[in-house]
């Protein structure tokens, strides 16, 4: 995995730009570490090998290095080398925010009532189940009450009524990993927007499958240039988070999911839809699974609209002999997902806890929603007051680039993740995604909008960066 890693760094340099190449080893370096394909303490290549590598010259990749030290990124011990920092030694020499907006995870509500509810289910649940029971091995893809209410879930986006077409699974993530493992053996590469979630960037390196990004404009991928690529026989599978997409917050509208649906359609091109958003919005815009579904891989689950913890995902096949297929591809990764979880998941569900949880982070995400619109209101910026994240672009003026600014705005506490760890097309947007959610409290986020507000109008916070 590491080395294909490497040569996709020198794949990507070979490509035009402007942006000097011991920046861009120090982008590479903070790209993987949000991707999860350079995790704490792993060690990078010696200077030499890496510069053999990328095919540059020992002074530039000497260069990077630095680059990545000053950003707090790794730490060079000589007679060593050079490590990915872990978030304590990250600590010792550059302050660590006490507001993560990196993770974009839901707000917690605040107060007992939820609480409350949360704890009276899952005594419920233990006061009535056989514990032993869910401590033991079960039948891959849930059980048929947690299909049941796995579908009543789903149901908030879709209709079925066949649990043989829906697997539970231990996460979206899981999920995808099982998809991607399984579309390798199809030829060709996977078809993406210029911007996607960086872990479906680290599942496609680890399984080396090939990414091709297609041109978007405002409403998502661009029918002629997807049917350009399906034409030519370029990809097999099309990668799609239509609703309040991550990074730009986009929810693709009716008309441009019958564009694609339809061009999917007359190639036989799979499907992805990643809908881990779903059920935070009220729209009625239909789903691919709905318009194309014998082609859809749907999933979504409760990590984004309920709380990371809870790592459970639901998922829609395109047909029984698809499921099958993709269970026992699951199953050798996972066995099975967490019984103790399905249950809770369920428990959850069926009284009405799940609702209720979810109609409390979608009012709290509005107010911080509001908050972001008053502090960032010269700015521009893209947002859904449904959703809990923002995708802030840079100021034209500011002559630095979002890695630059991430990390300055690190040191003074405030965390965020740079553009270049969502691009798929070499050409990296200038601009942040924010998590407004997490467990702070609503004044701690806006203490931390406010701080944020000042540092992007102080002119002395730029021009103190290395350029």
């Amino acid at each position: 995995m590491v080395s294909s890693l490497f040569i996709r760094w020198a794949t990507l340099l070979q490509q035009q730009t402007e942006r000097p190449a011991y920046l861009r080893i120090a982008d590479f370096i903070a790209e993987g570490i949000t991707t999860g394909e350079l995790p704490s303490r792993y060690r990078l290549p010696p200077l030499r090998d890496l510069a053999e590598t990328l095919s540059l010259n020992y002074t530039t990749v000497t260069r990077g290095y630095a680059e990545a030290r000053r950003r707090g990124l790794i730490d060079s011990r000589p007679g060593l080398g050079s490590f990915i920092r872990t978030k304590a030694s990250s600590a010792s020499v550059t302050p660590m925010s006490n507001y993560e907006m990196t993770m974009n995870a839901p707000v917690e509500p605040a107060g007992s009532v939820i609480e409350e509810a949360l704890r009276i289910g899952a005594l419920n649940l233990f006061s009535n189940t056989d514990i032993q029971g869910l401590l033991r091995y079960q039948d891959f893809g849930g059980s048929a009450d947690d299909k049941a209410a796995a579908m009543l879930w789903m149901n908030k986006k879709l209709t079925l009524t066949d649990e043989s077409e829906v697997l539970v699974c231990a996460g979206i993530h899981n999920a995808l990993v099982g998809i991607m493992t399984l579309l390798k053996r199809k030829k060709g590469a996977v078809c993406v927007s210029n911007l996607i979630y960086p872990g479906m960037k680290a599942i496609a390196s680890h399984l080396e499958i090939k990414l091709k990004a297609v041109l978007c404009d405002e409403y998502g991928p661009d029918p002629a240039a997807f049917e350009a690529l399906c034409r030519a026989g370029e990809i097999s599978t099309l990668y799609i988070n239509p609703t309040l997409h991550n990074p730009t917050t986009l929810t693709i509208p009716a008309f441009r999911r019958r564009e694609l649906a339809e061009v999917c359609s007359r190639y036989n091109i799979s499907i992805i839809e990643d809908d881990a958003y779903a059920a935070l919005t009220e729209d009625k815009i239909p789903a691919f699974a709905e318009l194309v579904p014998s082609l859809t891989w749907y999933i979504t689950g409760m990590s984004k609209c309920f709380g990371p913890g809870l790592r459970i995902a639901f998922l829609k096949g395109p047909d029984k002999q698809a499921i099958a297929r993709l269970s026992g591809v699951l199953r050798a990764l996972t066995i099975m997902s967490s019984p103790l979880t399905n249950a809770l998941a369920r428990q959850w569900i069926n009284d009405g806890t799940a609702d209720r949880m979810l109609n409390e982070i979608k009012s709290e995400a509005k107010i911080r929603q509001k908050l972001a619109s008053i502090y960032l209101s010269g700015y521009e910026y893209q947002a859904d007051s449904n959703g809990y994240h923002i995708w802030l672009l840079l100021p034209k003026m500011i002559n630095s680039n979002s890695s630059d600014v991430a990390a300055k705005l690190r040191e003074k506490g405030i965390s965020a993740v740079s553009g270049i760890a969502f691009c798929t097309d070499n050409k990296p947007v200038e601009a942040l995604r924010l998590c407004l959610g997490g467990s702070q409290t609503r004044q701690q986020c806006e203490d931390r909008l406010k701080i944020l507000s000042e540092m992007l109008a102080d002119p002395i916070f730029f021009s103190s960066m290395a350029i």
